[in-house]
């Protein structure tokens, strides 16, 4: 018998991280792209009906509306992030959340946060964070579009939505929110958040949500002038709310849509009412693809 010991047995070897995180993202980044392209596709011929009727100006405007809008949203992330303590340069910023935002085209609400989560951690954003900013977005956006809707479709028809608001501001205060995001990381055994949000950060942050309203009314102002600007407002903001209340659906799809006839069939036939819906839903994937684009290649000339 001999004193050699023996040797332990050689672990496996593991794919670099690096590289196993980059090959997911290329596979969200396609399958998000599938899905995008797939809703486009399946409601070409009406979109094509609806197209007919709008001239190439009028179809430019509104989508450089929506990439204004697109643009407020990022903003309205980018501040919630930072006020949690993790500010960002605008052109990661831009990469991480149009980029990620194309999740919401795949069945399921978890696909953006997961990817902006991702892509934030290479930035030193850590991921309890990432998911904080994203979820806030939710109340935020919720909040401002429903007060926009009252100030902007009449107190009349849509009084009932005040039921709604004084929950939404409790849940904008930074005492509730800071409470609710801390005992959800206890829940999970995470770390609590390094920085409590703010009420500036939660005031700029609602400045931002309303301007990106504005924006996206404007859109539709674009492609339906004849309600006037401040009902196209009211219209999308209404509309897109009761769309984001449905997790099941991509993007809240069919769901924006049925909601926007019914607010136009006031003033508008349900034919062309479907036509205008249908013109938005494609002027918004157009935006979020050319968002996500851009910043994808703002981003990579700036490490290039």
């Amino acid at each position: 018998m001999n004193g050699d010991q023996e040797a332990p047995p050689a672990s496996p070897a593991r794919a670099p991280r690096p590289l196993l995180r980059r090959i997911l993202r290329l596979g969200f980044l396609l399958v998000a792209l599938g899905f995008g392209a797939w809703a486009v596709a399946k409601q070409w011929d009406a979109v094509l009906a609806g197209f007919a009727r709008l001239s190439v100006p009028m179809l430019a405007a509104s989508l450089g509306a929506v990439i204004a809008a697109l643009l407020g949203a990022m903003l309205t992330w980018r501040t919630l992030l930072a006020d949690l303590g993790s500010p960002l340069p605008f052109r990661p910023a831009t990469k991480v959340f149009f980029v990620g935002q194309l999740g919401k085209y795949i069945p399921g609400a978890v696909w953006p946060v997961i990817a902006q989560m991702e892509m934030g951690r290479d930035l030193g954003v850590p991921r309890s964070r990432s998911a904080a900013a994203f979820f806030l977005m939710m109340p935020v956006q919720l909040a401002s579009g429903l007060l926009v809707t009252l100030a902007t479709l009449g107190w009349d028809r849509y009084g009932w939505l005040l039921l709604l608001i004084p929950v939404l501001l409790v849940l904008l205060e930074p005492k509730v929110i800071n409470g609710v995001i801390g005992f959800g990381l206890r829940r999970l055994k995470r770390e609590p958040l390094e920085r409590p949000l703010t009420r500036r950060g939660m005031l700029t942050a609602l400045g931002w949500a309303l301007a990106g309203w504005i924006c996206y009314g404007l859109h539709l102002y674009f492609v339906f002038p004849q309600g006037g600007l401040l009902f196209a407002i009211g219209a999308f903001a209404l509309s897109w709310c009761l769309g984001i209340m449905t997790f099941v659906v991509p993007a809240g799809a069919g769901v924006r849509e049925v909601a926007m006839v019914a607010v136009l069939s006031p003033v508008l036939d349900s034919g062309p009412a479907i036509a205008i819906a249908l013109c938005s839903r494609m002027v918004i994937i157009m935006g979020d693809l050319i968002c996500a684009g851009l910043a994808g290649i703002a981003a990579r000339r700036r490490h290039g």
